[in-house]
């Protein structure tokens, strides 16, 4: 078990730098939309394009876990993400939309293989550990709240091109996250056997336990997403805000999003993972309520710390909750399943941000989100009623 913790620790390193691309991205990729495209309305289709690369890249990182082991498989999107920054500053150079949208595109694949950190992880440790070893992952995106965006002001005048500096500094993190991972031992990999020997999807999919993780998960990500895509735009292009404030508010609910990974063990003890769905589901509905009433810094940073914690606690439940629904050499294909339908709706929830940051205001935006909240209520009740 010492050595199993060993690499979760090793892991987590790995994953505090390799991750700081992503919100760097989702501070100035918004920012940067909306100088280099035609019309506002495309200001957040970079974001959006990132996490559209994170639901396709899903499959092909599965495949290459089963195929290629978790090692190579890292690194192989380590390499991936290091191209797509330095798209992304040829972009900038360039002034090129589309080319910063590709770049965006590419880092999202890369984003989608350090999602299953968090699955290597787990497969370190004991069956009963796994929430432990989750997130301790998960905390190590704390670092990467802060970093990133530290980056992206850092870099911002780093060359002459604005901001072209910032995803330099993020290829200094990727190559640094692959020094790391050299030294990562993966735990026993499931047979090609074992993994055909596995249920079939309709029996995969017949499974609450499956739906319920799976619902949990989309709907931590379909919520954050759709809020937090439309946030910089609206709290500095559209109330004024300053560019400081929004990184502060940023980086606030992306510490927030990891920082409650401290107190799991304890968490899963005195609420359970139902639980602590409810209490992500609270949250969610706290955000809606502050939105409403409070737009200055204050009131986007309370309503952006409770998406956070939200998120963390719908999240964190459904990856604890997700090994318990499938059988050894299962793994891979309930794993893409998860990410496969987690991303993709976030996809649809950061696209449709876009378009409703620039239609709609504010508040009608926070009161689109009871919807998914009202689907995972739903998903409780069903799970209850079967268990």
């Amino acid at each position: 078990m010492q050595h199993g913790f060993k690499m979760v620790w090793l892991l987590a390193a790995m994953n505090a730098v390799a991750m700081s691309g992503t919100p760097m991205m989702m501070l100035v990729g918004s920012i940067i939309g909306a100088r280099l495209a035609s019309s506002e309305e495309w200001a957040t289709l970079p974001i959006a394009l990132m996490v559209v690369g994170t639901a396709l890249g899903v499959l092909p990182a599965a495949r290459a876990m089963a195929r290629l082991g978790r090692k190579r498989s890292f690194a192989l999107f380590l390499g991936l993400g290091i191209c797509a920054c330095a798209l992304s500053a040829q972009a900038l150079a360039a002034q090129s939309f589309s080319l910063f949208c590709c770049g965006a595109l590419l880092l999202g694949a890369t984003n989608a293989a350090l999602q299953q950190v968090r699955f290597a992880a787990m497969e370190c440790v004991p069956l009963a550990q796994g929430p432990t070893a989750a997130s301790i992952i998960m905390c190590a995106g704390i670092v990467a709240a802060f970093l990133g965006p530290e980056l992206a002001l850092l870099g911002k005048d780093f060359t002459a091109v604005e901001y072209g500096g910032s995803f330099l500094l993020a290829i200094g993190c990727f190559v640094c996250g692959g020094a790391i991972l050299a030294f990562y031992t993966p735990a026993r990999q499931f047979s090609h056997a074992q993994q055909a020997a596995g249920r079939p999807w309709r029996q995969l999919l017949a499974s609450p336990t499956l739906l319920l993780a799976v619902t949990s998960g989309a709907v931590a990500y379909v919520v954050m997403s759709f809020i937090m895509t439309a946030t910089p735009v609206s709290m500095h292009l559209h109330h004024g805000h300053s560019l400081e404030d929004t990184k502060w508010v940023i980086q606030s609910h992306i510490a927030a999003m990891f920082l409650p990974s401290l107190l799991t063990a304890w968490l899963f003890r005195a609420f359970t993972v139902r639980g602590l769905m409810l209490l992500g589901l609270l949250c969610y509905v706290s955000t809606i309520i502050i939105g409403l009433v409070d737009v200055s810094v204050l009131g986007f940073w309370g309503q952006l710390v409770m998406l956070g914690i939200g998120w963390n606690f719908l999240f964190v439940a459904g990856t604890a909750l997700l090994p318990t629904a499938y059988a050894e050499g299962e793994q891979y294909r309930a794993q893409a399943l998860n990410d496969s339908v987690v991303f993709s709706t976030q996809a649809i929830a950061s696209l449709s941000a876009g378009w409703a940051v620039s239609a709609i205001s504010w508040q009608a935006i926070l009161l689109f989100c009871l919807a998914p909240i009202v689907l995972m209520v739903a998903a409780l009740m069903l799970h209850r009623q079967h268990q």
